[in-house]
């Protein structure tokens, strides 16, 4: 019961929001992200150590941190107003920079992954392989309500973007390497570790560990592995930003390659992120020292971290 009243929530706000016109969906969700700042609690004390991370010690990290909640406001609103019928629609306003980068993959009959953090609305970064007709392969966490999974499933589908549920490891970079042998472009949200087995890299000078599976693939592929960041525009639209391809290790193990290029990767999220900060949807412990932070106990919500 509770299962289904969830997702009928979930309907009826996306009913609701979906009738709407696209400028007044924008800032209703802006509006709501800053509001729930208010009860934003042990997220709101994340995000700012978060950014303090990001802007160093002299920032308003509190300003920043709700700001990015606003973004986060607006992702979820567009998800909500988001149909098929408006998919050219939202295309028409995307600017893609970098572009040529997959044109010369793409031309080139190469394997290409692109790699993003969590940015502005990172799904409609599918949209930068449209042109080239080619459709992507992503990862996404398996959620307990089915019924939810379906709808965000179908969503994504919507944007050409076939997902693999992360559920088993091994089944899931099988299935990674036959979407890139089928010439499917493989797209990672990379910039958090949820299996807690990653490769540890420095990440805004602290050390943490981030996935391993966009470099191993490109690594066991020769695939061109790309950082992406898809960017709010302050207005309509967004912004696609394709970085150069990371250059592959030449020489060393295979442990010791993907070590090293997983920590350029690192290095190019840093750069991506420093764009846009408040962009950055990333309210989780993310480092080993935010899990000791959480763990100390009860923290001022109101007090830079």
């Amino acid at each position: 019961m509770r299962e289904w009243l969830t997702y009928a929530l979930y309907r009826i706000g996306a009913g609701a929001v979906g009738i709407l016109p696209e400028f007044v969906v924008r800032r209703l969700g802006m509006f709501g992200g800053w509001l729930s700042w208010l009860w934003a609690k042990d997220r709101k004390t994340m995000a700012i150590r978060h950014m303090r991370r990001v802007l160093g010690p002299e920032a308003d990290h509190a300003k920043v941190a709700r700001a990015m909640f606003s973004a986060y406001g607006r992702y979820w609103a567009e998800t909500f107003w988001f149909r098929p019928r408006r998919v050219e629609g939202v295309r028409r306003h995307i600017t893609v920079t970098g572009g040529h980068h997959l044109a010369r993959a793409n031309a080139e009959g190469r394997p290409i992954v692109v790699a993003l953090p969590h940015l502005g609305n990172w799904e409609m970064a599918a949209s930068a392989a449209s042109d080239l007709e080619v459709r992507v392969t992503a990862v996404a966490e398996a959620l307990s309500n089915q019924r939810v999974l379906d709808w965000f499933l179908a969503f994504r589908a919507s944007l050409d973007i076939d997902v693999l549920l992360a559920e088993n490891g091994a089944a899931t970079m099988k299935g990674l390497l036959q979407a890139l042998k089928a010439g499917q472009l493989v797209a990672l949200v990379s910039d958090r570790d949820l299996s807690g087995k990653g490769v540890e890299v420095e990440f805004f000078g602290e050390k943490t560990t981030l996935p391993g599976g966009p470099a191993a693939l490109a690594l066991r592929t020769g695939a061109v592995l790309l950082p992406v960041a898809a960017y709010f525009k302050r207005g309509r639209g967004h912004l696609v930003v394709i970085e150069d391809p990371l250059p592959l290790p030449p020489q060393g193990s295979r442990q010791d390659k993907v070590e090293a290029l997983t920590q350029q990767l690192a290095y190019a999220f840093e750069r991506l992120i420093r764009h846009e900060p408040p962009q950055w949807h990333l309210v989780q412990p993310n480092w080993p020292s935010d899990y000791d932070f959480v763990a100390a106990g009860p923290v001022d919500d109101s007090a830079p971290a």
